[in-house]
C-alpha cells in the first residue's frame, strides 16, 4: 500500500478515478484505453515533400494499412495475440488473447503528388514520403527583363 496525496476538497472523485481507471492486471495502460493505443507521428515538411513517421515499436510490416482516399491519408494497424497455459497434470487451463489497434488520417493538402506517396518501416518506425508536385515547390529566385 502506498501513500497519495489528494486535494481534500476533490478526494471523493479521485478515488473513484483510481479504482475504475487502473489497470488491476499489471500493465501499465488506462482500463478506458485497453486495446487502443494511438502511436505518436512526426510530420515534417521540407522543399521537395512531406514526411510523416509513425512510432511503431515491436509491429512488422505486415500489420499497417496505409490507404489513401480523396487526399486523406489513413494508417491503420491490427494486432490480434493469443496464448494458452495449461498445468502438467491438466488441472487448469488459461487461455489469454490481447487485441489492438490504431487508426490516424490525415488529410493532404493539394501539393502533394498523390501517385508518388511511398513507404517503409524499419526500427519501429513507419515513414511515409509525400512528395511534393513539381508546381508546388519553391522556385529559386529569378529576375525578370523588363522589355
Amino acid at each position: 500500500m502506498s501513500l497519495i496525496k489528494r486535494n481534500e476538497a476533490n478526494w471523493l472523485p479521485s478515488v473513484f478515478d483510481d479504482m475504475f481507471k487502473t489497470d488491476w492486471l499489471g500493465g501499465t495502460t488506462n482500463v478506458n484505453s485497453i486495446g487502443t493505443s494511438i502511436p505518436a507521428v512526426n510530420i515534417q515538411e521540407t522543399e521537395d515533400d512531406f514526411s510523416v513517421e509513425v512510432a511503431a515499436p515491436g509491429m512488422a510490416k505486415e500489420m499497417f494499412n496505409i490507404e489513401l482516399d480523396n487526399d486523406v491519408l489513413t494508417i491503420s494497424s491490427e494486432d490480434k495475440k493469443e496464448k494458452e497455459t495449461t498445468e502438467n497434470n491438466g488441472r487448469f487451463t488459461r487461455k489469454e488473447f490481447s487485441y489492438s489497434n490504431f487508426k490516424r488520417a490525415f488529410s493532404l493538402p493539394d501539393s502533394v503528388n498523390s501517385e508518388k506517396i511511398s513507404a517503409s518501416y524499419k526500427d519501429g518506425v513507419l515513414v511515409i514520403d509525400l512528395p511534393k508536385r513539381e508546381e508546388a515547390k519553391v522556385q529559386a529566385k529569378r529576375m525578370i527583363e523588363i522589355s
